[in-house]
This record gives C-alpha cells, structure tokens and sequence, in this order.
C-alpha cells in the first residue's frame, strides 16, 4: 500500500462557505448532517499545519451565474437555487485562514476538477497526493475524490473534516472512498502528524 503521502501533497478545501452571519445562511434546500463550525474548528489547525510545512492549499468554491444558466441538471434533485455570485455566503467562510493570493478555484459543478483550471494548477505544483476536507462529503467532496482518482493522483479525505447531506450518506461516500484508494480515509490529527513530519520535495 503507498504511504499516505506520495511525492507532493496538495490541500484542497473544498466548498467550506458562508459569510459568518446566521442571517445570510442559504441552504438552497439541500439538506446537511450539521456540525460545520465543529468542521471548521478541525480544518483551521490542519491548513495551518499545511502553510507551515509549504504544502499548497487550494480553496474549492461552488458559484453559479445570477440568470441560473449553469446550474444545468443540478435542480433536477433535492437541491434548489444556490451559491449565487455576488451573495454574502458565496465565499470561503471567513474563519478559515484564506488570505489574498491563496489559491482559489471557482466551480460551476460538483467535481472541483470539471471545467476549471484545478488541474493545470496541480500540474504546476507537480501534485502528487491531494488531501481533501470539505463540504459536502457525498457530493462534492466525493465527485471530486473520484476524477483525482481517475487522474491518477494518490488521493487521501480527512473523515472528521467533511460533512454530508445526512450521516448515513457521509458514512456511505467514506466508504466508497477507501473502496477506490484503501487507506484514503484520514483524522485531521493524522493529517497534521503528516504534514509535519514531511519534508517536501523542491525539484
């Protein structure tokens, strides 16, 4: 089994999002297993292991045009209007320590790989091994769990830094993750514990 980090990692925070403001909450109907500021209290230390380490960290964001033409089959489901550009929720969620020039990536779909530049840019950072948390675990984390896998990345989810539309889907999409890449499945204290003892390699 490869070890659980290979050649270069690469953090990817995908879709934690939110102005801070319970009034500006927008669900869009889409339903969630709760606990995301315990989320976010679990991701903080492991971005801020990551920034120490010099391991990139790539923010993922879901936005969609204002006249809803690039939503295309996503309201066919449970899920309704949302993440539109221009709101206050439609951003990374202002307690992660996101700062200007950290790299962020705009998507229009689940997969943080489908019709982005998120592959050029791993390609830059000579990628090796992504690391993902976020939000949600059956959906967008997953989809894009699945293309990095497809990709050929060594692909690696912090358990406890990712929440589902419900328990039994998050403990369900884990599961088909460590089906693809056996080991995939992570706590963020194993996550810190490995990018600490990394030593990254400049070439």
């Amino acid at each position: 089994m490869p070890d659980f980090i290979e050649g270069n990692p690469v953090l990817i925070v995908i879709d934690i999002m939110g102005s801070g403001d319970p009034k500006d909450k927008e669900t869009g109907g889409i339903p969630y297993m709760g606990g995301q500021e315990q989320l976010i209290d679990r991701t903080i230390p492991v971005i801020e292991a990551a920034k120490a380490n010099q391991v990139p960290i790539v923010y993922i964001i879901e936005v969609h045009r204002p006249d809803h033409i690039d939503f295309g089959r996503e309201l066919d489901g449970s899920e309704d209007v949302h993440d539109i550009e221009g709101r206050p929720a439609t951003r990374v969620h202002p307690r992660l320590p996101y700062r200007d020039g950290d790299y962020l990536i705009p998507k229009r779909r689940y997969s943080a790989f489908f019709g982005t530049d998120l592959e050029i840019l791993l390609k830059g950072l000579k990628a090796d091994t992504l690391i993902l948390c976020g939000e949600l675990t059956d959906v967008c984390v997953h989809y894009t769990f699945v293309d990095a896998h497809q990709h050929n990345y060594y692909t690696r989810v912090i358990e406890d830094c990712v929440g589902g539309s419900t328990r039994e889907a998050h403990e369900a999409s884990l599961n088909a993750m460590e089906y693809l890449q056996t080991g995939a499945r992570c706590t963020h204290s194993q996550a810190i514990q490995a990018f600490n003892a990394l030593t990254r390699k400049t070439a």
